[in-house]
């Protein structure tokens, strides 16, 4: 198959020896080829074993800012890979598949978000990292759920601002921060899912169970939860913590991490509406495999491309989000 059709499939998918062992063959393939292996903590848990970093989109950043590797491969959404391009131009960036996308950035097309902006001209722009690099390129500054709340304090208390694209997110900031941004209309579609219902009955199954949950929830659930932060900052509280059982309203990747670092803790995972799932997972994340991953560093391939024009503008609210991170300590 060539290189054309693999792209239009959006992935490789030539079979692969069974005999071969992957794990082996994919740290052989990245010492040759000098790649690192940077995957997101909503990957499937054999590929969060395999990476060389695993984080939130926050940390992803940073590695991919500071890495001397000559190959980066994403293993998460393509927004995430196309930040990693546009932070390092200059490095082949590979993502195992490229129809891993982000129901949360296809909630914000770049021509309806430019128009907005243009329409409200006064307004300082903060984005959300969860967006294209179409976006970005018309924003001020980037933010994560790990600094998002502290970029937004560090401007004046009268500043006009938009944020997009996540209204949960942006809900949540207005209120701990008292402040009346102005709202895209998005959502993530796992974050939108959990039951409250659900919830509720496992807190009564667990009753001395700790709810974490991501800001990327409905108001609903975070009324509910006794913490409230990004994945690092749930994943640190549950190391820290001396309670023993959690229950975790966040895309259910992270459990695995989790679990690692706290094996004689249960953590359970808070249920989407739907009666057939006892976990909230995201269909995009799943799609990478570690097979996809083989196939990927093998044949350098599919790569990630960014427009020079919008990357040389996208790239500018990424530095100003890791610079004030830096200051910030996050």
């Amino acid at each position: 198959m060539s290189k054309e059709e693999w792209l239009k499939k959006g992935f490789i998918d030539e079979p692969i020896d069974k005999s071969i062992d992957l794990k082996k063959a994919i740290n052989e393939l990245r010492k040759e080829k000098n790649a690192v292996i940077l995957a997101h903590y909503y990957q499937q848990g054999d590929l969060q074993d395999i990476a060389d970093y695993v984080g939130d989109s926050l940390a992803l950043a940073q590695w991919a800012a500071k890495t001397t590797a000559d190959i980066i491969v994403l293993c998460g959404v393509h927004f995430m890979g196309e930040t990693a391009k546009v932070i390092c131009p200059d490095k082949k960036v590979l993502v195992p598949d490229l129809n891993a996308g982000c129901s949360l950035a296809d909630s914000c097309p770049a021509d309806r978000f430019v128009q907005f902006v243009k329409e409200h001209s006064e307004y300082t722009v903060i984005s959300y990292v969860n967006t294209t690099a179409a976006v970005k390129a018309v924003t001020d500054i980037v933010v994560t759920s790990t600094n998002a709340c502290q970029i937004v304090e560090s401007f004046p208390k009268d500043e006009k601002i938009i944020f997009g694209p996540d209204r949960n997110l942006g809900n949540y900031i207005n209120s701990i921060t008292n402040r009346n941004m102005l709202l895209w209309d998005g959502a993530c579609h796992v974050h939108e899912q959990f039951s409250v219902e659900k919830i509720v009955e496992l807190k009564k199954q667990y009753p001395n169970a700790v709810i974490l949950a991501h800001p990327e929830c409905k108001s609903v659930v975070l009324k509910l939860a006794d913490v409230v932060g990004s994945t690092a900052t749930l994943l640190k509280y549950a190391v820290k913590s001396d309670k023993n059982e959690f229950i975790v309203a966040t895309e259910s990747g992270i459990i695995h991490e989790m679990r690692k670092q706290c094996p004689q803790k249960t953590f359970i995972p808070a249920p989407p509406n739907d009666s057939t799932c006892a976990c909230n997972e995201c269909n995009f994340m799943r799609l990478n495999t570690l097979e996809k991953l083989y196939n990927c560093l093998k044949y350098e391939f599919p790569t990630i491309e960014v427009d020079e024009k919008i990357a040389k503008e996208a790239v500018k609210p990424i530095k100003k989000m890791l610079e004030i991170s830096r200051r910030l300590g996050l």
